[in-house]
């Protein structure tokens, strides 16, 4: 091991000498970790900043056994300092060593039941790690949670605005999406959560998994919250495991979603708390009594385009509130969001509806519109150079042809000249 450290010492200095230490460590592994008890004294004579890559194979191998609630705080400084220390193109030359160590770092945080000491040092390897910022990597699945746990929405939305066209494992964008959704949700930004749950019920899949049927249930509750319904069949490009299996699945929400349609909300309260063990087992009660009591402000819109003034008694009645007070904090709650545009008179109760005051021409309007223009613009390119690649390559050719009766290029989207075939 003396031998060893000598040469992460003198070979951490170049590129060439890095790729020579590589393969010296690759060879040494298992020797590492059979001596795994032993390493510490090691590791204090590396520095994590000069010899990173040297100081992660010791690290990784250091923490592979199971660790005790005792040694656990010294481990997560460790692993730490390193993180915050290390050097990212050192760490990228092992990857999955990178990664092993950090989820053991998330386990370690999670056993000593502080979550948030793992927020900071987590968002920094998922920097390090990432070739760009499209770059999904298995690290990231681990940080959201921290961020759930810690109740860090605000941190995990940083990652979340993020266009993601690299993902290294299909588990990772599942966990991803379906961990991002529910930090949406905790942060009220249902547009968010529902292009994110999408994103897990729509994904390919050769077989049904946990993740999107735990995300077709909160798809359903958040499309009732931020829409007022529920469609009643997934679109034509999700897999067909999924269109065959999730509603069958899901069942006590799809009669959930058919309830709401009605817009009876005593049925859909009568429904509620006769599943009310169901949906609490699902940790998804919180989510459905949202929906319920968005089923009064879908109604007060609903009066909107029907009336220009109505009285908050008259509101109370139609939408099945139990008091005209009730109504006014609903109506001044959806005034606020800016749900709907309104007057309340308070002399006598009468609420006046009006038209959207918006003009779509103030210079703020107008810089929101270009800057969504651009990123439309971006991203279009972005597909299409991926559109490109992907008609290009030589596999997916292979594999269209095997699914087709016979083998027709013509069949194909066109190729471009320069790719001929």
């Amino acid at each position: 091991m003396e031998g060893l450290v000598t040469q992460i010492q003198g070979l951490s200095g170049t590129d060439s000498d890095v790729l020579s230490l590589q393969n010296l460590l690759k060879q040494a592994d298992d020797s590492l970790h059979a001596e795994s008890t032993r390493l510490l004294p090691f590791l204090d004579q590396l520095d994590p900043a000069k010899h990173s890559l040297g100081y992660l194979y010791f690290l990784e191998a250091f923490t592979a056994g199971p660790v005790t609630n005792e040694h656990a705080s010294s481990s997560v400084l460790m692993i730490a300092r390193f993180i915050s220390s290390c050097v990212a193109e050192q760490i990228r030359l092992a990857p999955d060593k990178f990664i092993s160590v950090c989820k053991r770092f998330k386990d370690q945080v999670l056993l000593l039941e502080e979550p948030l000491r793992g927020v900071a040092p987590m968002l920094t390897a998922i920097r390090k790690l990432q070739s760009s910022s499209e770059h999904l990597t298995a690290l990231h699945p681990e940080f959201l949670l921290l961020c759930l746990l810690s109740k860090c929405y605000k941190t995990g939305l940083s990652i979340l605005e993020e266009d993601i066209f690299e993902v290294d494992q299909p588990r990772d964008l599942f966990l991803f999406c379906y961990y991002g959704g529910m930090i949406s949700i905790g942060h009220k930004r249902f547009r968010k959560a529902l292009e994110l749950l999408h994103n897990v019920v729509t994904a390919p899949m050769p077989t049904i998994n946990a993740i999107a049927v735990e995300a077709f249930k909160k798809y359903i509750l958040v499309s009732l919250i931020h829409n007022g319904q529920f469609p009643t069949n997934l679109p034509k490009y999700a897999s067909s495991v999924a269109q065959r299996n999730l509603k069958n699945l899901c069942q006590p929400y799809i009669e959930l979603a058919n309830s709401y349609s009605n817009g009876k909300i005593a049925d859909l309260e009568t429904y509620v708390e006769a599943n009310k063990d169901k949906f609490e087992s699902d940790n998804n009660l919180g989510l459905v009594k949202q929906a319920v009591s968005s089923m009064y402000k879908r109604n007060i819109q609903r009066l909107t385009q029907t009336y220009l003034t109505l009285s908050l008694q008259d509101i109370a009645n139609r939408v099945q509130l139990n008091s005209p007070k009730e109504a006014e904090m609903h109506v001044l709650q959806m005034i606020k969001d800016g749900e709907i545009y309104a007057t309340i008179n308070q002399k006598d109760g009468m609420v006046r509806f009006l038209e959207d005051p918006e003009q779509y021409k103030t210079c703020e309007m107008i810089e929101r519109i270009d800057s969504s223009i651009q990123r439309l613009m971006t991203v279009s390119k972005k597909l299409n150079v991926m559109d490109e690649l992907m008609s290009c390559d030589p596999l997916y050719l292979a594999k269209a042809g095997r699914e087709r009766q016979r083998f027709d290029f013509d069949d194909f989207d066109n190729v471009p000249q320069r790719y001929n075939i």
